[in-house]
Parts: C-alpha cells; sequence; structure tokens
C-alpha cells in the first residue's frame, strides 16, 4: 500500500511543472499559481479511484477551474471596495480599511443566514440581481425579494446585536 501511494505521488509530481507553466500564464502572481498547482495536488491525492490515464486532464481541469475562481475572488473584492468609496473618489485610509473589514464581516455573516436568505444574500454580493436570482433558482421575484428584505432585516439586527456588545 505505501509502495503504491509512493508511485501514486511521483505521477502526479510529474505532472508539476507543466502546470505551473500552464497557470503561470493565467495568475498574475507566481505564488498564487504555486498554490493553485498545490491545491490541484491535493485535490488529485483525495481521488482515490482516479484512473492513472487520466490523472493529466484532472490535474489540468481542477487548475484550470482554480483560477478561474481566483479570478472571480479577485473581481469580488474589487466590486466591494468599489461600494466603500463615494462617488469612486477615494476616502481617507481608515475609513476604506474599515469599511473593507466591515464588509468581509458582514460576508462571513450573510454565510451564517439560512436557506434562501444566504443565497440571495451571497447572489447579491456576487453582483447577481434579484430577478436574476429569481431566475435562476426558478422563483417569484417576489419570493426573491421577500428573502433578501429578510435577510438584510438579519444581518442589519447582527450588526446592532455585535455593536451593542462591543459598545456594553
Amino acid at each position: 500500500m505505501h509502495l503504491c501511494r509512493d508511485s501514486y505521488w511521483t505521477e502526479v509530481l510529474q505532472h508539476r511543472e507543466r502546470l505551473l507553466r500552464l497557470v503561470r500564464r493565467r495568475l498574475p502572481n507566481p505564488h498564487d499559481a504555486e498554490d493553485c498547482v498545490q491545491e490541484a495536488m491535493l485535490r488529485a491525492a483525495t481521488h482515490r479511484d482516479l484512473d492513472r490515464d487520466r490523472l493529466g486532464a484532472f490535474l489540468t481541469t481542477v487548475a484550470m477551474r482554480l483560477c478561474i475562481d481566483s479570478y472571480r475572488e479577485r473581481e469580488r473584492w474589487q466590486r466591494l471596495l468599489l461600494r466603500i468609496t463615494a462617488d469612486g473618489a477615494p476616502e481617507m485610509l481608515e475609513e476604506a480599511v474599515c469599511d473593507q473589514e466591515f464588509g468581509r464581516w458582514l460576508l462571513r455573516q450573510a454565510g451564517q443566514l439560512r436557506g434562501r436568505e444566504r443565497q440571495v444574500m451571497l447572489a447579491r454580493a456576487d453582483g447577481i440581481s434579484i430577478v436574476e436570482f429569481a431566475r435562476i433558482n426558478q422563483i417569484s421575484v417576489k419570493a426573491a425579494e421577500g428573502a433578501f428584505t429578510r435577510g438584510r432585516a438579519r444581518l442589519r439586527h447582527m450588526c446592532t446585536q455585535s455593536l451593542g456588545e462591543s459598545c456594553g
């Protein structure tokens, strides 16, 4: 069993340099590229029944999807940063940092909501409109708006509670 695992890792490592070249062309930061390749290799390790003939294709697909995820995450943070500046004009640095941290905290809180409220709040954070969310989830716009309104009220309540605890 141990020998088999070593030969599997040897095969996985043979793809490392090829994956690095592929990912470095897509990600601007070499550290992100390295992280992406390592994550792809770890995911290959979790698939015990993976056909070794398809190992290269699997690693390539996973690495490319991780690159896409990286770009999506970067875009989401850029959209959040744009929201915290009024009319695109830079605010004071301290305020911008505080707003950015508050946005991160609020996004974590939205992840704690339940069901459709969580789904619609996270979709809005990703820039998906209420109408588009309703279409994707095959619900009425009114139901999506209701879930968004309830989710926003719950987040407001969480903020109030958190501020009350920190000030009290």
